[in-house]
């Protein structure tokens, strides 16, 4: 089956294209580029009959929104001293005061248990949802589009956490992506997948060096790790 490249296909590819380089770049840039981008691949997917995969275009949406906001304020908060300002009282007194700062959400690790539950979960996940495409919608390859879907929500959810893991499972959805939009006749954004895999080694790259750089570990970061942290240099 061939079609041809179609404008959309081509606006969604380089808005999803820049989302991924802005990811690789550990840059809050990713998100807004990813919410124009999944729209329009809503929009592609449905012409092709690929309803997992417009599921997790929408899925993608919100999680972007939560995304943007949690890079930016998601850090630990911080007391910082407001230059040793006093409010002057009736009497005479005053009282120091301080202000709450929120930090960038760091890099950090999942703990290997909670690695194998995730990918366990992901597994149900692709198999359940493919079920129901099969069973009850006329849904093109409903279990490996359901794998796609599963895997991709993972490594999303990784993502908005700031955790390394996420790229190993961007591997994974891009190897299985490639093959499937091309014998659906999207040629141009399975050699976009292609190309996102070599974007996602890069960026896997890029934050296990940012991990491995000792002044900017945070060791008191422990949400779902077990290693130190690393802060964004975005």
């Amino acid at each position: 089956m061939s079609m041809p490249i179609s404008p959309l296909e081509i606006a969604a590819n380089v808005f999803n294209l820049l989302s991924v380089w802005f990811s690789a770049r550990n840059s809050v840039h990713t998100w807004w580029s990813g919410i124009v981008g999944c729209a329009l691949y809503s929009v592609m997917f449905a012409g092709v009959r690929l309803y997992a995969d417009v599921t997790l275009q929408i899925f993608f949406i919100a999680s972007c929104i939560v995304g943007w906001w949690y890079w930016k304020k998601g850090g630990r908060k911080e007391k910082a001293d407001a230059e040793e300002a006093r409010i002057v009282t009736s009497d005479g007194g005053g009282t120091a005061t301080s202000e709450t700062v929120a930090t960038e959400l760091p890099i950090t690790r999942v703990a290997p248990i909670t690695a194998l539950a995730f990918a366990v979960l992901a597994a149900l996940a692709a198999a359940g949802y493919g079920a129901l495409l099969h069973g009850f919608t006329d849904a093109a390859n409903p279990f490996i589009d359901s794998a796609v879907l599963a895997l991709s929500i993972l490594a999303q959810l990784l993502m908005v956490a700031r955790k390394i893991e996420t790229w190993p499972v961007w591997v994974a959805v891009d190897c299985i992506a490639v093959p499937l939009y091309a014998s659906k006749g999207l040629w141009l954004t399975a050699a976009v997948y292609a190309f996102f895999l070599v974007l996602v080694v890069m960026g896997w790259l890029r934050w296990s060096k940012l991990i491995a750089r000792g002044d900017r570990i945070d060791t008191r970061i422990a949400a779902f790790s077990d290693t130190g942290s690393a802060r964004s240099d975005a």
